[in-house]
C-alpha cells in the first residue's frame, strides 16, 4: 500500500532525506520513528503527494505521489503536524468541509460527522470555534476529519503528542479498529510505549538515514531500549547544582 524506492529530498546542499527504501503492507500499523529534524516530517509529506522528492519514488495505493498528487489525496487521510483547522470555522463546520472537499453526499457527511463526534467525545464542543478548542479538541478534530472520508491510508504527524490518556486509548482503538478493516496507518510519534502498543511494523530513521525496518514482533527488546540502541542514547548531565543549598 505504501513502497518507497531510495526517496532522498535534499534542501540546497542539505539531505534530509537519504535514501529511503521501505514497504508497508495494507493493514499494517506502521510507526515511524526518528529524532527531531531526522527527516520524519519530510518524509510524510512525500508520501501525501505535498513535496517532490528530489530522486527516488514514493507511491501510495498505487499512484505515484509526485506525479498524481490529486488523485492521491482522493485516496488518503492526512493529520498534519499544525493540524490544518481554521480559526473561524467550528468544530462540526471542520467536518461538513472535509466531506464537501472529497465529493461525499451530504446525508452521508452529516451521518458520518454525528458519529464520529460522538466517538471523540467531541458532541459538547461541536459548535465551538478552532480558535476556542483547547488544544487536545484541535487534535481530536484533525484526527476526525483524516477519518471521515473514510481512506485506505492514514497519514498521522505526532497523533498522539499533548492529549489526555482517555483520548490517546480512543484514538488508539479507532486506528486498531481501521487497520482490522484493511486501512494502512502510518504515523509518526515521540511517545515510544504508544508506538509500541500500536505498531505492527516499526521504521526508525537518524539524519535521514534507515537504521531499522521490521515487524514490531521481531523486535528482541522493548520498543524504548531499541530505539537508545540504534537512533538516540539519552545523556543525563549532572547538574552539581540541582537540590543544593543557596549559597
Amino acid at each position: 500500500m505504501i513502497s518507497c524506492r531510495n526517496l532522498t529530498r535534499r534542501f540546497g546542499e542539505f539531505t534530509a532525506v537519504d535514501g529511503l527504501t521501505f514497504s508497508v503492507a495494507p493493514g499494517a500499523i506502521c510507526t515511524f520513528l526518528g529524532p527531531n529534524g531526522a527527516g520524519k516530517s519530510t518524509t510524510v509529506k512525500m508520501l501525501t503527494g505535498l513535496l517532490p522528492p528530489s530522486s527516488g519514488t514514493a507511491e501510495v495505493c498505487g499512484l505515484d505521489a509526485a506525479a498524481k498528487p490529486l488523485e492521491l489525496k482522493r485516496q488518503i487521510g492526512v493529520l498534519p503536524e499544525d493540524l490544518g483547522l481554521f480559526d473561524d470555522l467550528t468544530v462540526e463546520e471542520h467536518l461538513l468541509l472535509t466531506g464537501d472537499i472529497y465529493g461525499l453526499e451530504r446525508a452521508t457527511v452529516r451521518a458520518r460527522t454525528a458519529q464520529l463526534l460522538h466517538a471523540l467525545s467531541l458532541e459538547h464542543g461541536r459548535h465551538t470555534f478552532a480558535a476556542s478548542c483547547s488544544h487536545g479538541m484541535r487534535k481530536k478534530t484533525a484526527f476526525a476529519m483524516a477519518l471521515l472520508p473514510n481512506p485506505r491510508v492514514l497519514f498521522l504527524d505526532e497523533p498522539f503528542e499533548a492529549i489526555d490518556p482517555v483520548t490517546s486509548k480512543i484514538m488508539r482503538d479507532l486506528l486498531q479498529l481501521v487497520a482490522r478493516r484493511g486501512v494502512t496507518v502510518f504515523l509518526t510519534s515521540h511517545i515510544l510505549s504508544m508506538a509500541e502498543q500500536i505498531a505492527t511494523q516499526v521504521v526508525m530513521i537518524r539524519k535521514g538515514r534507515m537504521v531499522w525496518d521490521s515487524p514490531a514482533a521481531d523486535l528482541a527488546q522493548t520498543l524504548e531500549q531499541h530505539y537508545f540502541d540504534l537512533v538516540e542514547a539519552p545523556v543525563v548531565e549532572e547538574l552539581e547544582w540541582l537540590g543544593s543549598s543557596p549559597s
